[in-house]
């Protein structure tokens, strides 16, 4: 096939990729983004959407069987795996369609095929068919994603030890699972499968399970797991898998002991691993560190006019992280002056029940930063529409620089706190100090109410508690 030239081309079309490729498109660029597999990514299909289907019908499950609390009555409640599955794909299904339109509307050209890059500036493309399609552009963006990471001797098999992709097209329904990992994947996971009435053990290496939460949230949420009837091993590793028909014995190491348990299904969430082989990348002269491509505050690799964004440019693997930088990175190749994607900036969201959602420092890393810190916490007992919902447990938790006010990070643990995050967000995209936040209304019955008397209690000022 003749050379084809463009503008930008973009290799993923994960949320990183396709929103680069349509704000490029949209700034007047001529723009190809080249898939492999599914438009839309491992987010659409294969992550946060199809889980957030699934939680919510572990979700409306737990409800249904707390209908006598609310004066309902609900005989007989039970469920089909196949059908929760099935709903959770349609879901998928509807946005990855979605993507395919918006890239026709914004004349983005959708290749599928497998992307190299033999040179700088030029984008090699084997097609579906076989074909190889040549491609060549001024700006290059590496948008290609992550895998799970498998440990030596825990390898998936689809049948007794799943990755994310096998839990959520499961071939049956565990009777007594472990989840190895304890990062959101992980606890998801275990939430759901444990909501549904499997008897779950979640094994973290860390001395805490959700080790990137505030250390008050990670015993919040194993105190609300340990309820829900999950076992925590903390500071705990599987060191082997022994594979029979139907079981799996794991060898479970804590505290210097080695106990073998015996389970029907293993879920590994021990992390991820960029997806940078097959590329060229080596030759072409971009470093790559432990799997991700290293890359400057905007996303620029070593070699110019080559760009790696999302996953596969390391931490955080979230995302609206990805997007986010598609945008700004289609904004400096369009010739813009963007500001860069701040880490800190970003929230992190479990949907797990409860749910936890946090942004910026946890209290220990704000002192090990130097600051001087004053913490605020209202718990969600204190508030109305808390125990209007039946939703009395959880807490808001909100740290300030002791000297400026500056609202350094904010960490929640209960009902709805994945959306209640975004107002700590907005307020620390605005610079905004205690004094803003505490002359703001917060509206009756809310639970964004919690946001506010957190603030008032950092400083001594709380009304409920």
């Amino acid at each position: 096939m003749a050379s084809k030239s463009f503008d930008m081309i973009v290799i993923g079309a994960g949320p990183g990729g396709y929103v680069a490729a349509i704000r490029g498109a949209q700034l007047g660029l001529s723009v190809a983004v080249v898939e492999r597999e599914h438009m839309g990514g491992i987010c659409l299909n294969w992550g946060c959407i199809p889980t957030k289907a699934m939680l919510r019908s572990s979700e409306l499950f737990h409800l249904m069987h707390r209908a006598r609390e609310f004066g309902l009555s609900a005989e007989g409640v039970g469920y089909d795996l196949d059908a929760v599955v099935k709903r959770s794909r349609a879901v998928a299904k509807q946005l990855n369609s979605g993507v395919g339109h918006l890239l026709k509307k914004n004349k983005v050209t959708a290749i599928m095929g497998e992307a190299s890059i033999p040179a700088r500036g030029k984008v090699s493309v084997r097609t579906e068919d076989g074909e190889t399609q040549e491609l060549s552009a001024k700006a290059i963006v590496i948008a290609t994603g992550a895998r799970a990471r498998e440990l030596p001797g825990l390898e998936a098999d689809g049948e007794l030890v799943w990755t994310y992709k096998h839990a959520l097209v499961p071939p049956r329904m565990p009777s007594k699972l472990l989840v190895i990992g304890s990062g959101a994947i992980g606890i998801e996971f275990a939430s759901f499968y444990n909501t549904l009435g499997a008897e779950t053990t979640v094994v973290e290496v860390m001395d805490r399970i959700l080790p990137v939460e505030d250390a008050e949230i990670s015993g919040m949420a194993k105190k609300a797991f340990a309820k829900q009837g999950m076992t925590i091993l903390e500071k705990a590793g599987v060191k082997q898998l022994d594979r029979g028909k139907g079981t799996v014995t794991a060898h479970i190491e804590q505290g210097g002991n080695i106990t073998k348990q015996e389970f029907d299904t293993v879920i590994s969430a021990v992390g991820i691993v960029g997806n940078t082989e097959g590329l060229g990348l080596g030759e072409l002269g971009v470093e790559v560190d432990r799997s991700h491509v290293v890359t400057d505050e905007y996303c620029r690799t070593k070699v110019e006019g080559v760009y790696a964004i999302g996953d596969v440019a390391g931490a955080p693997w979230l995302a609206h992280k990805a997007s986010h930088e598609g945008v700004m990175v289609a904004e400096l190749i369009a010739g813009g002056k963007p500001h860069p994607v701040k880490p800190s900036s970003i929230a992190g969201c479990t949907y797990c029940q409860p749910q936890i959602a946090s942004v910026g420092m946890t209290e220990a890393k704000a002192k090990e930063a130097g600051h001087e810190v004053r913490v605020g916490r209202f718990p969600f007992i204190g508030n109305g529409k808390a125990i209007a919902l039946g939703e009395p447990e959880g807490m808001v938790k909100t740290v300030f620089d002791a000297k400026t006010g500056e609202l350094l990070g904010a960490h929640m643990i209960g009902a709805e706190v994945t959306e209640l995050i975004q107002g700590y967000i907005v307020g620390r995209q605005l610079e905004t100090t205690e004094q803003e936040l505490m002359d703001t209304v917060f509206p009756h019955p809310t639970l964004s109410e919690m946001m506010h008397e957190s603030v008032l209690d950092a400083y001594g000022r709380v009304i409920h508690i």
